[in-house]
């Protein structure tokens, strides 16, 4: 009884010691790969920015040169604004805000694909148990029909080596598209960060804003008042009481016009934040948030800094490694299959010898004619890829195009806020001098209703230049890449 078993038990070893032979020899050539050996593309990338110049650092406070200790703007990028509001509200933006919860999740599946495509290295094994009772009958004695029962337990396995490097280089794709995702993750966050500090500066400004409307249409109440009493006096004309009447209300409909604004911009900072606006708020305060110097490095490092260009550079290494996937389809493919397994009629008897089936064998295929098809698709991944370097480069030089864009506009605005401070000083000067004039009877009261509004409207362009300011610190900020750098953890965030 044992005999037939040893036999079987011989023939297995026989046939898996010739597997494990076929096995290393189609090893040698698993080191074959298709795609083309990837450097990342080259770019132009000046020394130095165009307006960051010795001689400007005097004259511009959006900037500053960097040292090798302060570089590079870390993490907690708002926190150089110094303002505990602000910081309160970026610190929920990862936690809170959907676009980013979006982007997380985006994250998360691609690498889901990466061990999809890890299972392929390794062999599919498959059970399937089954129970099957039949009734057999013949024409000749109907009344001897057989009734069975048969019993199985076949285990099936088979692998494809990854002879050509298709798996390879398919397990190399998902894996950059990764981490072009998770580069997009902090892209998606960096905007959201920026658009929440350019809201809070926007909304704070309109509070300053507001507060000089509500202080000027004061300091209008009180002329009105002294304009009357001139009136009733026959110092002053009906005319000039008119005036100063008018100019107060136009002053109020004003302060109350910034509400509108001012409750667009708490909406959308609810937003934002992954809040339901009806159920946000934020309370009036002084604004004390001044320009800050931004430091950064040569324009080389923008390669690290931005997310959105290592993500497109990761796509451009995933478009390379999927050209060895096309032409690996040249090559023929050889599966290797097995099934072991017992099979009888009595549920007693299923794992003796005699119920012990086995088999091992290999498939080779080969496409002899596809009409082009594969050189289509080569052509093609060929094509993507291109199209992924243009896109690489075109990232970097829009990048190039936004810092310089912010740099001009703080260097222009610094020069502006110095001139338009002046002009406010020279226009405050202007209506002293008006009111002592009508008081006393020198002019009339419409120097002083001009006097008023160059004050205010230098006034509002101040504030108006100060919001600008602080709106292109931000954006310089984000156009540096913000707090986001390439890092080992970064580039094997993948499993």
């Amino acid at each position: 009884m044992f005999y037939p078993m040893k036999t079987n038990i011989s023939r297995i070893k026989a046939a898996t010691r010739m597997a494990l032979g076929s096995l290393a020899a189609l090893l040698l050539f698993a080191g074959c790969s298709f795609a083309p050996v990837y450097t990342p593309p080259a770019v132009p990338a000046a020394a130095a920015f165009k307006e960051l110049t010795p001689s400007q650092f005097n004259a511009t406070d959006g900037w500053k040169a960097a040292t090798p200790g302060d570089s590079l703007i870390r993490g907690r990028w708002w926190e150089v604004f110094q303002d505990p509001e602000l910081n309160a509200f970026e610190s929920q933006v990862a936690d809170s805000n959907q676009s980013v919860a979006a982007a997380l999740a985006n994250f998360l599946a691609a690498r889901a694909v990466v061990k999809q495509a890890r299972s392929q290295y390794f062999p599919t094994v498959t059970a399937g148990p089954s129970v099957m009772r039949s009734r057999q009958s013949t024409q000749a004695a109907p009344s001897k029909a057989v009734t069975s029962t048969e019993y199985a337990l076949p285990i099936d396995a088979s692998w494809e080596p990854d002879l050509w490097g298709r798996i390879r280089n398919t397990v190399k794709a998902n894996s950059l598209e990764a981490q072009a995702t998770l580069a997009d993750l902090g892209n998606v966050r960096l905007t959201v960060e920026a658009e929440v500090a350019v809201d809070y500066f926007q909304l704070r400004i309109l509070d300053a804003e507001k507060q000089l409307l509500e202080s000027s249409a004061t300091a209008y109440l009180q002329s009105l008042n002294l304009t009357r009493v001139q009136e009733g006096t026959g110092l002053a004309s009906g005319q000039a009481t008119d005036l100063a009447e008018t100019q107060l209300e136009i002053t109020r409909a004003e302060a109350a016009d910034l509400g509108i604004q001012r409750a667009q911009l708490a909406h959308a900072l609810a937003m934002l934040l992954g809040k339901s606006a009806s159920s946000f708020s934020i309370a009036t305060n002084l604004f004390t948030a001044g320009p800050v110097a931004i430091p950064f490095g040569v324009p080389s490092e923008l390669l690290e800094r931005r997310p959105d260009i290592a993500a497109a550079e990761r796509r451009a290494a995933e478009a390379n490694a999927q050209i060895g996937v096309a032409r690996a389809a040249y090559y023929p493919s050889i599966t290797l299959s097995g099934a072991a397994g017992y099979q009888s009629t009595s549920l007693k008897d299923l794992f003796s010898a005699p119920g012990l089936a086995w088999s091992v064998g290999s498939t080779l295929a080969q496409t002899l004619f596809d009409g082009g098809l594969r050189k289509a698709v080569t052509e093609q991944a060929r094509a993507v890829y291109q199209g992924t370097v243009a896109n690489y480069r075109q990232t970097v030089l829009t990048a190039f195009q936004e810092v310089e864009d912010n740099l001009s506009t703080l260097r222009i605005l610094s020069q502006e806020l110095r001139e338009q401070n002046a002009a406010i000083e020279s226009s405050q000067q202007y209506l002293t001098s008006a009111n002592a004039r009508y008081q006393v009877g020198l002019d009339n009261y419409l120097a002083v209703i001009t006097a008023q509004i160059t004050l205010l409207t230098n006034q509002r362009t101040g504030q108006n230049l100060q919001m600008e300011q602080l709106t292109a610190s931000v954006q310089l900020i984000k156009a540096l890449g913000g707090g986001w750098t390439v890092s080992p953890e970064t580039m094997a965030a993948t499993p």
